[in-house]
């Protein structure tokens, strides 16, 4: 006589790929959002070199002013070579700066007092850069 061996049925086998399913979803659903906040940092991350054309120490003044990087450096350094002249041309960013920080020491105690200005550089991969200068010690 014959014996048959113990082997899982249909259910169980259907029940399985139901659940390997929802697992391999829910990787592909978190593989696909780190890979957009990946290409996301990457392209701040290249931009960021950009905006440093625009942390220059007259800055402050183009409150509300879409500059290219040539208007904002062109007091500081002579670009001579055309192609570097029109690559910095064609590099610009909306320059907001709100209203500036005082930072003051508690009350009675001595301390150092601060202004902080805020450089909002907004457009394609918007970044935020903050500026310390202190005051008095």
């Amino acid at each position: 006589m014959t014996h048959l061996r113990p082997a899982f049925t249909i259910i169980e086998i259907l029940i399985s790929v139901i659940i390997i399913s929802f697992g391999i979803i829910f990787v592909l659903q978190v593989h696909s959002d780190n890979h957009e906040q990946i290409v996301y940092l990457s392209e701040r991350n290249k931009h960021s070199l950009q905006d440093s054309l625009y942390l220059a120490p007259n800055i402050l003044r183009y409150h509300k002013d879409d500059k290219t990087a040539h208007d904002v450096l062109e007091r500081h350094f002579k670009v001579r070579e055309q192609q570097s002249r029109e690559i910095l041309k064609n590099n610009s960013r909306e320059i907001y700066i709100p209203e500036e920080i005082e930072i003051l020491p508690p009350p009675d105690t001595p301390g150092p007092t601060a202004i902080v200005n805020e450089i909002k550089l907004k457009g394609n991969h918007s970044s935020i850069y903050w500026r310390f200068k202190i005051q008095s010690f």
